[in-house]
């Protein structure tokens, strides 16, 4: 056998759940946007995210007072920009600015729609049971936008420490779902 010891800090670099993400919120008549790779479906109808928002993240604090927010799914085209996003805070900058990034008013909450990325998922918070404990939201999906001029758009998934994997090639396999 040719196992080795992998260190526990290292374990997230392998189950990273999905595509990273950008999550708005809008407080006090001021938007925000951040990068965010930590979240999972949680149930499909109605489409509930888990996604784990820090306490030190300048969005915690908008997501838990206004209880809305919209999730905006990037392509790997706005690479640079996600880990851009990442790598400031709200507090400091308007990152919609800073990044040229199109705020688009939402239908149903207060958040804004990033213009640039091909989906966006307007969310209220359903359930902050595990927020003190985790920092993990529960948030229903209320209404979903897709881009239909950006076809077949690859995502991009954080592996740590600055690596990215981007979405390979669809294969198609028998499935009773339907």
């Amino acid at each position: 056998m040719s196992m080795r010891n992998l260190p526990l800090s290292e374990v997230y670099r392998l189950l990273e759940p999905g595509p990273v993400v950008l999550l708005t919120t809008a407080h006090r008549n001021r938007a925000n946007v951040m990068a965010m790779s930590w979240h999972m479906m949680v149930e499909f109808t109605p489409p509930l995210v888990a996604c784990v928002v820090s306490a030190a993240d300048h969005s915690f604090v908008a997501l838990r007072r206004t209880r809305e927010c919209v999730i905006a799914i990037p392509s790997v085209d706005l690479a640079a920009t996600v880990v851009g996003i990442g790598n400031c805070s709200g507090r400091q900058a308007d990152k919609f600015k800073k990044f040229d990034l199109t705020p688009v008013q939402a239908e149903q909450v207060g958040a804004p729609l990033v213009g640039e990325c091909f989906a966006n998922l307007e969310g209220r918070v359903a359930d902050t049971r595990l927020v003190n404990r985790y920092n993990l939201f529960v948030i229903e999906v209320v209404k979903a936008w897709i881009d239909p001029t950006q076809r077949n758009p690859k995502t991009i998934h954080h592996r740590g420490y600055g690596e990215f994997a981007v979405d390979g090639e669809i294969i198609k396999l028998a499935s009773g779902m339907p």
